[in-house]
């Protein structure tokens, strides 16, 4: 399909796999940052990642997300592509439509198969059209005009950009699409020398409940170890896998990343990667598995095959702060949802989504609720900001 923008032909191509686009030219738009050979600010947009979900089969056949990934290209150049996918559930997305799903098949309409713009499993916000450099309005609005077009040309229900930037919804939004705010929490390093300084700036009644978390998740018998690079290994895997199989079995039912992927991950993704692991005469009982971004630390997952007290908190927040404090790093982000982080210096921040919905009925109704929904989303981060752990000047300064 093409399409001209500001007098400029612009050429979508949708391929079946990621093998189909450059390497070089994906990477110039999801990381042009990295070309001075640092990391990129988004790990899990970059060729290495999509391709490692794909070649693993964490993607594709038989798992409800089929990709179609779209390039955008000019005079024969590539300057915009997006990770797009045929979705048939709406399982690993992390911004719920499932009511949306039932209220529009409740009506008599067929709401899967549905488009969806985003990296699968990941709840982190980041570029979803992701443009080479002076190229960011042509190359986004190729891209989201280009998938409308695929979703309605197909007769398909919907097309959803998920924990996409502000920019992008702004930009979205002009162009007719329906923007949708949810929130996370994160937590922001403001500068700590150390893990003290932050508990400095809590209140005294939270710091003395984080350092008696950390003194009890140390009482587990054994030894904590962060790894990353070339200090990750087989074994570290084969343990990361058993304790991602449990917890996904027990809060997703079907665990959503195939062994393969960890075997990927070893060869191909292990410099973007931190393993927090606690071990015992150096056999695994826990761990956390996180991506290192250029700016931010992103908690992914975690398991255990003990359960001792705090353990949790330790390896996948405590852990996670001290790295980014030790490395620089100005964020982490522990995942979606869990308004116990709050209690433990991580606030509530918004996220952002895009929709678009063939049906005009439909889309006004889904239109008013999220009008709605906004509204008290603000409402709830406002609140829950002001029941933060900091000290009420340090309050102040968050605001």
């Amino acid at each position: 399909m093409r399409t001209v923008m500001a007098e400029q032909e612009v050429e979508i191509t949708v391929h079946e796999t990621l093998s189909r686009i450059d390497a070089a030219a994906w990477d110039a738009c999801a990381c042009p940052e990295a070309s001075d050979g640092g990391r990129p600010a988004d790990p899990f947009t970059t060729y290495r990642f999509l391709k490692a979900l794909e070649d693993s089969g964490s993607v594709g056949t038989g798992t409800g997300w089929t990709p179609y990934y779209m390039q955008a290209q000019s005079d024969g150049q590539t300057i915009a592509c997006a990770p797009l996918f045929l979705k048939s559930h709406s399982q690993g997305e992390y911004i719920f439509d499932h009511n949306w799903a039932h209220a529009y098949e409740r009506a008599g309409g067929r709401y899967y198969p549905k488009l969806q713009i985003a990296v699968p499993f990941t709840p982190v916000t980041g570029r979803r059209c992701l443009t080479r450099p002076g190229f960011e309005e042509a190359g986004q609005a190729a891209l989201v005009q280009g998938a409308v077009q695929l979703a309605d040309n197909n007769g398909l229900s919907s097309l959803h950009v998920t924990f996409c930037t502000e920019n992008e919804v702004e930009a979205g939004a002009a162009m007719g699409l329906m923007a949708r705010r949810t929130q996370q929490y994160h937590w922001v390093n403001r500068g700590y020398g150390d893990f003290d300084a932050f508990l400095a700036s809590l209140s005294s009644r939270k710091r003395k409940m984080i350092r008696k978390e950390r003194r009890t998740a140390g009482e587990f018998g054994g030894d904590l170890t962060m790894l990353t690079g070339d200090a990750i290994n087989a074994r570290h895997w084969d343990a990361m896998w058993a304790f991602y199989q449990d917890t996904g079995a027990r809060k997703w039912g079907t665990p959503y990343l195939t062994r393969a992927f960890f075997d990927i991950a070893q060869s191909d993704l292990r410099n973007d990667i931190l393993l927090v692991m606690a071990e015992r005469d150096g056999v695994p009982v826990a761990g956390a598995m996180n991506l290192i971004g250029r700016d931010t630390l992103y908690g992914r997952y975690w398991g255990c095959s003990e359960h001792h007290p705090c353990l949790h908190f330790e390896l996948c927040y405590y852990q996670a702060m001290d790295f980014a404090i030790a490395h620089g790093l100005g964020t982490v982000e522990a995942g979606a949802q869990g308004e116990h982080k709050l209690a433990r210096g991580y606030l509530p921040v918004p996220t952002h989504s895009l929709h678009w919905i063939a049906d005009p009925g439909f889309r006004e109704a889904v239109e008013n609720y999220l009008g709605a929904e906004r509204a008290a989303v603000e409402e709830d981060i406002e609140i829950l900001t002001s029941f933060g752990p900091f000290r009420k000047t340090q309050m102040e300064d968050h605001e």
